[in-house]
């Protein structure tokens, strides 16, 4: 997301991260749910949660592209974690920009994260011009996966790799599949 934007869809605000009570509290559980985070290899408390999050409010991307909090319309209430980030760590496929997504089990199933997603691969593609943008997940993570497809990512085939951020001590997590959408693919899907 740009510093200066958010982005509103038929239920949701996609805004940027603030160090209020609420926004730490809401990143501290997505960060520590052990639901939530059933395909991570850690959780975070909640004074490694705050590092984070002033980490992530402080940084300034050359990009544009930030990670941020869907909240509900309706309610202001955060319900995830999502956004289009670079990739900053090395990756068969870096440089690269990803979208990603975290949200909270309550909203499981509402089709949230699709819409969502939708609304930023348009932001990236329109706004950034992007050429291109991923998306990856533990192999046999259905659910996010699911939202890769539902979205119009395609599947890279031989595109599945070892997470380098996944320790030995984790190998159920350790193998990702790749999905990817260009800006061409992305035109011609509208």
């Amino acid at each position: 997301m740009r510093t200066d934007s958010q982005i509103e869809t038929e239920r949701l605000i996609i805004r940027h991260w603030t160090l209020s009570e609420d926004d730490r509290a809401f990143f501290h559980f997505i960060l520590s749910d052990e639901t939530v985070r059933h395909f991570y290899p850690s959780r975070k408390d909640r004074q490694q949660a705050d590092e984070l999050l002033e980490g992530l409010v402080e940084k300034d991307s050359d990009s544009g592209l930030k990670w941020g909090v869907a909240c509900l319309k309706a309610s202001g209430r955060p319900v995830g974690f999502t956004g289009l980030g670079s990739v900053t760590y090395d990756t068969p496929f870096s440089p690269c920009v990803e979208i990603g997504w975290l949200y909270h089990p309550d909203v499981w199933g509402q089709g949230l994260a699709t819409e969502a997603g939708i609304a930023l691969l348009k932001h990236g593609f329109e706004d950034h011009g992007l050429d291109q943008i991923v998306a990856f997940a533990v192999h046999n993570n259905r659910p996010s996966i699911a939202v890769m497809e539902r979205i119009g990512l395609l599947k890279v085939e031989d595109g599945g790799f070892d997470h380098p951020g996944v320790g030995d001590s984790h190998p159920h997590l350790k193998r990702h599949v790749l999905y990817s959408l260009t800006a061409g693919d992305w035109k011609a899907q509208q």
